[in-house]
């Protein structure tokens, strides 16, 4: 007889509600005997100021999502290329792997400083922030390289021997066969990356010279210790962190759907 197992929807619905009751325990027991200022407002504050401040919002999560955006395109776009380009080209996986790991491994704070003074912020006012950007960017690099790598090199043995039987190149296979065979790892990736875009770019904007964008919300909250505000916009960064993964997610299943089934089977 198979044991009781609760569908994946009501865990995740139990632990959101352990979070929550987790939160205003914390919440309780950090309270201040003044009651004027406490760095862990209850759950029923923050809601309380998303509904009244989150309109609000709007415009710095419009800017933040412009840069997020830009840099999760260009970022995954030449993590694709490039790996794309190691299947006709064997000799440089290994560049590609050092580079990739050294976007991962080197400190994003400390990447973050030598952008600024090289890339600087704003080129304009009303422009996105080029630092925001290439954090984002930087963020979904080696996530797509190792995603795709490790997709195209789990193409079919015997496809890519009847590709090259009929006269196919490395390219031919690479379109054909392994493209096709990696398309689940890379969505994957790509929906892994869509958070970490949002969370480069607000990091972008903290080392950047904008005064645009969720970064300088967070910063403006924090100095005036506005902590129901910086709860908030924590909140609703997850929030739109977790809408796009899921968006992404249902696009990939939209796509991929023989990749859905791999899953339940494995």
């Amino acid at each position: 007889m198979r044991g009781f197992r609760l569908p994946s929807w009501a865990i995740g619905i139990l632990g959101v509600i352990g979070i929550i009751i987790l939160w205003w325990i914390i919440s309780i027991v950090m309270m201040p005997d003044d009651g004027k200022y406490t760095p862990v407002p209850s759950p029923f504050a923050v809601v309380s100021t998303i509904i009244t401040s989150g309109p609000g919002f709007t415009p710095a999560f419009l800017v933040t999502l412009q840069e997020a955006g830009i840099g999760f395109l260009w970022g995954n776009l030449i993590a694709l290329v490039l790996s794309g380009f190691v299947l006709v080209v064997p000799r440089a996986e290994g560049v590609l792997n050092q580079i990739a790991v050294i976007t991962y491994c080197v400190p994003i704070v400390v990447v973050g400083q030598i952008a600024i003074i090289i890339l600087g912020g704003s080129k304009a006012p009303g422009l996105p922030s080029t630092t925001a950007i290439f954090l984002a960017a930087l963020s979904v690099f080696f996530t797509t390289v190792v995603g795709t790598l490790l997709g195209l090199k789990a193409a079919d043995r015997a496809s890519l021997d009847v590709v090259h039987v009929y006269g196919g190149s490395k390219f031919t296979q690479l379109r054909k066969v392994r493209i096709v065979a990696a398309l689940p790892n890379i969505l994957s990736a790509l929906q892994i990356a869509v958070p970490a875009a949002f969370l480069g770019a607000i990091l972008g904007e903290y080392f950047g010279k904008t005064d645009r964008g969720v970064g300088p919300a967070l910063i403006g909250s924090q100095i005036s210790l506005q902590s129901d505000r910086v709860w908030s916009l924590f909140v609703l960064c997850a929030l739109v962190s977790i809408v796009g993964y899921a968006i992404v997610g249902l696009i990939g299943r939209l796509i991929a759907p023989w990749s859905v089934a791999r899953r339940r089977t494995a």
